[in-house]
């Protein structure tokens, strides 16, 4: 019973993790398209995020003092949170700016990348080795990616390059997170992780704020509205909670997974909000070939955990042997929901072609 108890809750956040971040990213291009909310400032929009993130990761740690900061010195602040800042910065900005260029169910097929990016960042920067089964699901991956590209009716050179750069600009991250703060035994929850690496985002984003939006901003008619970026803002704040809060509850193999099921709520749901998102079969086609390739590279990550978990059994308690198990139950069974939703989702999209 307890095991059912905690498969629901899991199931809940991470029915709320995936409704946020689709909710975010219709609701950022809604407000950065032209044809809509009409503020196509891309960079202005993510250090409104970051500002507002800072802000209330201040209020909390400083003055509520709710949250305790971690012991971190100045070395570990400049070689460790500047470079992950840097490239959270740069994955937020080059991911914002696709928006004003191409559709989101054409950037939501892109993200199919991530897993082959993460892979090849992590195999350069040494964290992970170069093995046969992963490089063949990354080159199916990739081969579905650009029978998609292909597809796509709207092809846009500029904003696929962006939402390419911001994955690898996202990839670089991640891998920098678990080489920098990993082996510094530095634990982060989402408090901290704000407090320590919005703010620095936020200065980083300011240079290319100021030589590129700032000089249009003074000559062009901005539409602002206080609410709405506020009610943005909150959204983007609640997304990154979600995260953190899917993650310490189950893992980054889980919300992967989640990820790939949110992909195509998006797809279907953006050609609904959006009549200009166009999906053609061979969009269709090609994506589906990409996310066989990432549910295979999913489910060898979950094996990789089952073997390392067995390989331990004996050295570990009891109590910390039935959780872990209990973990990997959980992981099993959003992987057979997805799998099963995945069949729906892309019957519900070759219906929408109709």
């Amino acid at each position: 019973m307890i095991i059912n108890e905690q498969i629901l809750l899991t199931y809940f956040y991470l029915l709320v993790y995936i409704c946020l971040s689709s909710g975010v990213i219709l609701f950022n291009k809604w407000v950065l398209s032209p044809k809509y909310f009409n503020f196509p400032f891309p960079i202005t929009l993510t250090m409104i995020h970051m500002g507002f993130s800072a802000v209330v990761a201040v209020i909390v740690v400083r003055v509520l003092k709710i949250v305790t900061p971690v012991k971190m010195t100045f070395q570990i602040y400049a070689t460790c949170v500047i470079p992950i800042s840097a490239f959270f910065a740069s994955s937020l900005w080059f991911g914002n700016t696709a928006y004003l260029h191409i559709s989101v169910a054409f950037i939501q097929m892109l993200k199919a990348l991530m897993p082959v990016a993460t892979f090849l960042v992590a195999v350069v920067c040494g964290t992970d080795k170069l093995r046969c089964d992963v490089f063949l699901n990354m080159l199916l991956v990739s081969i579905g990616v650009v029978i998609s590209s292909y597809g796509e009716i709207h092809f846009n050179v500029i904003g696929t390059v962006y939402q390419v750069t911001g994955i690898f600009a996202e990839a670089l991250r991640l891998v920098l997170t678990q080489v920098l703060l990993q082996k510094k035994g530095l634990t982060l929850n989402p408090i901290t992780s704000l407090y320590y690496i919005a703010p620095c985002s936020f200065l980083f984003l300011f240079v290319p704020w100021y030589l590129l939006e700032q000089p249009a901003m003074e000559v062009s008619q901005i539409r602002f509205n206080i609410w709405t970026f506020f009610i943005n803002a909150l959204c983007a704040l609640a997304l990154n909670f979600s995260i953190f809060l899917v993650i310490g509850r189950t893992g980054a193999v889980t919300i992967r997974v989640a990820g790939v099921l949110k992909d195509w709520i998006l797809i279907a749901l953006s050609t609904i909000i959006f009549p200009e998102s166009t999906i053609t079969g061979l969009n269709i086609i090609g994506y589906a070939i990409a996310l066989s390739g990432v549910v295979m590279y999913n489910y060898l990550k979950v094996r990789d955990v089952r073997a390392s978990s067995q390989l331990t059994t004996e050295s570990v308690p009891e109590r910390i042997t039935k959780v872990f198990n209990t973990t990997l139950l959980l992981v099993a069974h959003v992987v057979c929901l997805t799998d099963i939703l995945l069949v729906i989702s892309t019957f519900s999209c070759l219906i929408l072609i109709v």
